[in-house]
């Protein structure tokens, strides 16, 4: 599997807090799960991957390139999508200026813009709204632009921190179905609490625990951990406690050792 991002003894720090600790990640095409505790370095990570926080030590490559300047990462910049938990929008932007916006920034060709942003509002399922004020939409659809902006560039590698937040259950579905499909030519990274949409969703899964990779595997890999466990939740679920339990039990073995 080609590799997109590499990241090797990638470290982070929150002032003298380390929130990332020698993180080696390998990313291929395909959706990938971002699971952990809130807290765990989840959200750190993804802002590592869309170079807009700084690392401590170790090395981010993409496309086996190291982003060890400014210009390299501006230039890779205009390969990504990036969803941030709360992101930032003109309120008196309509869907269209402010996707349009978006891709002004990412450099699409402006001979290309207008499809593009037709494109990217389509996939959301807000095409009746391109000329509405954001300020005007529900929060659901508010959370959609934010996908539309995310897409707009096609990008090889597309970040979503907590992306189905603010949608219903009907637009949870079509947004996994959109995330399979863009998986198939991108590297697509979600981080998430929700652990069943990862299950509907993601090909592979990395487990966060403070700051540490606690699992690392396909979906299928975790749901077996959960196999013969308790009767409440699903295999997922209950893969994702035991995957979390068993990492904590080691490293108390290794405190004591």
């Amino acid at each position: 599997m080609k590799t997109m991002v590499s990241l090797r003894g990638l470290t982070v720090r929150h002032g003298k807090t380390i929130v990332l600790d020698n993180i080696d990640l390998d990313l291929g095409p395909g959706v990938h799960g971002l699971l952990g505790p809130n807290g765990a370095g989840k959200t750190s990570l993804i802002r590592v991957l869309a170079t807009v926080k700084p690392t401590a030590d170790g090395v981010l490559e993409f496309m086996g390139k190291p982003l060890g300047t400014e210009r390299d990462r501006i230039a890779v910049r205009r390969q990504l999508g990036y969803l941030p938990q709360h992101f930032g929008y003109y309120p008196g932007f309509t869907v269209r200026e402010f996707v349009s916006y978006v891709a002004w920034l990412k450099q699409v060709p402006r001979v290309h813009t207008a499809a593009a942003v037709r494109r990217a509002v389509e996939e959301v399922g807000l095409a009746d709204q391109l000329d509405s004020k954001i300020r005007k939409l529900s929060g659901g659809m508010i959370q959609r632009v934010g996908i539309a902006q995310a897409i707009v560039n096609s990008p090889a590698l597309l970040l979503l921190d907590e992306p189905t937040a603010g949608l219903d259950p009907e637009q949870r579905v079509d947004f996994r179905t959109l995330l399979r499909r863009l998986g198939e030519s991108s590297t697509v990274v979600v981080s998430t609490h929700l652990v069943e949409d990862v299950a509907a969703a993601c090909n592979e899964v990395t487990l966060i625990e403070t700051g540490h990779i606690a699992f690392r595997g396909t979906t299928n890999a975790l749901s077996r951990l959960g196999e013969g466990g308790a009767a409440d939740g699903n295999f997922i679920e209950r893969g994702y406690s035991t995957a979390l339990r068993q990492y904590r039990a080691q490293i108390t073995v290794g405190a004591e050792l």
